[in-house]
């Protein structure tokens, strides 16, 4: 095979900024190549070429290993570029013009008119933000807990000192609208419900539409981690009656990890002058007021504001109905191939995730051996998300 016209083009060619197949320029990898065919060839050179020698003029580029794990996902090249810009005064005027952008479309794509703070902080760093300023010590709140990321929601208000009846589904299934509605019925003490919309561990999507009727229905105040779903599934705050609803820079953002962004009804508002629940760093009136004046209480991670920015234009550009539309259609061509390969999907096909698919590996490379299985695809440069908890070494 003669040389290949994308490796040859050097860092700095006139199509540097075009992405080469995924794990097309690499160095020789260390399989044998006879057990290789030329697709997969290329795939296993990524990681061996991190030890390849400069080639004496710009260096060789290596191509990052191809990351499908639930989060952080990859950044396109327009983001990263929007991060390298310089450091500006967090509390000068270019911020000052920044932090409004970044709250209109984040309104926008949390199709909201609520307010909307951001905090340095993971996903959890923003589910945490929501219970100190909405729980107290002692009062009853209902988590709905499907998976690892539900079960965390509810430990994490228990930290807090609520008294937490939980609505626990065997992981693979979702939350009935009926149960909840039963539950909540029996139980007039609960001031607060935590549902996850999206479990990242099952890859199951709750049907969030028809539980958000029930809690409004039943005047409760309803507070939902969108961490893996919102800006990839649809997700209409308002229009859904979400009090507060929270998300992170790493899911479907296409930005890196360091931000969380929380919108907050005028409910929750209400609800959070009378919380008793110990807060600073994450209290959400003081959040509000410094952001009324184009700054943030804490020194904000600038960089991931500006990709944060970039990824919003992308997104505008796209439009929402498109982008629910791609993830959808992706989640279920990737479902259609697994199938095909005799393999078995956690989800039944109505509650499955168009964000994360999670799939059974074959029960004879299941327990200890799935971490082989693992190693081996990390070997020909694919990345994948491993089971949690109960589902560690199973998918």
């Amino acid at each position: 095979m003669g040389p290949d016209p994308w490796c040859d083009r050097g860092a700095l060619g006139r199509d540097a900024h075009r992405h080469p197949p995924a794990g097309w320029c690499a160095a020789p990898a260390s399989i044998p190549a006879s057990q290789l065919s030329p697709a997969p060839r290329r795939f296993a050179a990524i990681l061996n070429a991190s030890s390849a020698e400069p080639d004496g003029k710009l260096g060789r580029m290596i191509h990052p290993p191809q990351l499908r794990i639930p989060g952080p996902t990859p950044v396109p090249d327009r983001v990263q570029r929007a991060m390298a810009a310089p450091m500006i005064n967090h509390r000068g005027p270019e911020f000052k013009a920044l932090l409004p952008e970044l709250e209109a479309g984040l309104r926008w794509a949390f199709q909201t008119e609520n307010d909307m703070l951001i905090f340095p902080a993971s996903g959890t760093g923003g589910l945490e933000s929501a219970v100190a300023n909405l729980v107290s010590p002692g009062e009853r709140v209902l988590a709905v807990t499907i998976g690892a990321f539900g079960d965390r929601f509810a430990d994490l208000a228990g930290a807090f000192g609520a008294d937490v009846a939980r609505y626990t589904l065997p992981w693979g299934e979702a939350a009935d609208p009926e149960d909840l509605d039963d539950l909540l019925s029996r139980e007039p003490d609960i001031a607060t419900v935590l549902i996850t919309h999206n479990e990242t561990s099952t890859g199951v999507t709750n049907g969030l539409q028809a539980l958000a009727q029930v809690v409004k229905r039943q005047q409760r105040l309803l507070v939902v981690d969108g961490v893996s779903s919102i800006g990839s599934i649809d997700l209409p705050v308002d229009r859904w009656g979400v009090d507060v609803a929270i998300t992170a820079s790493q899911k479907g953002w296409m930005v890196p990890p360091g931000v969380t962004m929380v919108s907050v009804s005028r409910a929750a508002w209400e609800r959070q002058s009378t919380a008793r629940s110990p807060r600073f760093y994450f209290d959400w009136t003081r959040a509000r007021t410094m952001q009324a004046k184009g700054m943030t209480f804490t020194t904000p991670a600038l960089s991931i504001f500006f990709g944060l920015r970039e990824a919003l234009s992308m997104m505008r550009e796209e439009g929402l109905p498109a982008i629910f539309q791609r993830h959808l259609r992706v989640a279920a061509a990737f479902r259609a191939a697994a199938t095909a390969l005799g393999l078995r999907l956690l989800a039944d096909p109505e509650i499955a995730s168009p964000t994360v698919t999670a799939v059974y590996l074959p029960p004879a490379l299941q327990g200890d051996k799935s971490e082989g299985v693992f190693k081996t695809w990390r070997d020909l440069g694919l990345v994948l998300g491993e089971g949690q908890s109960q589902l560690s070494g199973k998918i």
